[in-house]
C-alpha cells in the first residue's frame, strides 16, 4: 500500500477508497467516494507525487501533485464500454505520463487541449480543453497532505470550452474563476454544461478578430 493511499484512507476511512491497478506502464489508481450533500466520485492518481517537478522559484514548494477528476455519483465507472464516462481513465494517465516524459510541471491555472485534434470529449461532454486548479469544490476535503517531508497538493481537471480558454488566455486564471464562481461551475464534472460566458465576450472576440 502506497503512502498515499494510507494518508487518504487515514483522512477518509476505508470503506471510501478503492485502489484501481493501471496496465503495464500506467499509474495506479484511487478512486474515491464523498457523501457530499451532493455525492461525488474523485478519480485520482496514486504516485504522480513520486515525481519531484522542476517548479519555477515563484511556486516553490509545489513541487508535488497528484491530479484527479470529480465525477458525479451516478457515473459507473465499471461500465467501461460507456464512452460518456470512460474517457476519465485514458486522459488521467495520459496527463500523467506526459509530466514523466517531458520532465516538466504542472500548476494551478495551467490548460492544454484534449490532444492535437482538440475534439470533444464526448457525445455529452463538448469541452476540448483541460483546466488545471487547486480544489473549489473539495478545498477542504482535498486540503494538501502532509507526508514525511512532502507536502502534496491535489489539482482538479476542469475540462472547458474553447471560448473559456481564450477568456483564460486573455484575462488570467483569476478572472475566469471568477466568472466560474458566479456560474456556480467547479470542478465537478457535468455532463450538460455549457459554456459560461456571456454573449457580450463572444461579441468581443468577433469584433476583435473583425
Amino acid at each position: 500500500m502506497s503512502t498515499l493511499l494510507s494518508a487518504l484512507i487515514s483522512r477518509f476511512g476505508e470503506s471510501a477508497i478503492t485502489e484501481i491497478q493501471g496496465k503495464e506502464g500506467e499509474l495506479p489508481l484511487i478512486q474515491l467516494k464523498l457523501d457530499l450533500k451532493s455525492p461525488v466520485t474523485i478519480l485520482m492518481t496514486n504516485g504522480l507525487s513520486s515525481y519531484e517537478m522542476p517548479v519555477p522559484e515563484k511556486v516553490k514548494g509545489r513541487e508535488f501533485i497528484e491530479l484527479y477528476f470529480c465525477l458525479p455519483s451516478y457515473w459507473d465507472l465499471a461500465d467501461t464500454d460507456n464512452p460518456n464516462t470512460n474517457w476519465v481513465f485514458p486522459w488521467i494517465q495520459r496527463l500523467a505520463k506526459h509530466v514523466f516524459d517531458k520532465q516538466t510541471w504542472y500548476g494551478h491555472g495551467h490548460s492544454m487541449p484534449c490532444g492535437a485534434d482538440k475534439k470533444p470529449l464526448s457525445g455529452l461532454m463538448k469541452q476540448n480543453h483541460f483546466f488545471l486548479v487547486d480544489p473549489i469544490l473539495l478545498e477542504e476535503e482535498l486540503s494538501p497532505l502532509e507526508l514525511g517531508d512532502k507536502t502534496i497538493y491535489f489539482l482538479a481537471i476542469i475540462p472547458i470550452f474553447k471560448d473559456e480558454l481564450d477568456f483564460k488566455v486573455a484575462r488570467g486564471t483569476f478572472k475566469l474563476l471568477e466568472i466560474f464562481n458566479l456560474k456556480g461551475v467547479n470542478e465537478k464534472l457535468d455532463d450538460f454544461r455549457l459554456t459560461s460566458l456571456r454573449g457580450k465576450w463572444k461579441l468581443f472576440r468577433f469584433l476583435k478578430k473583425a
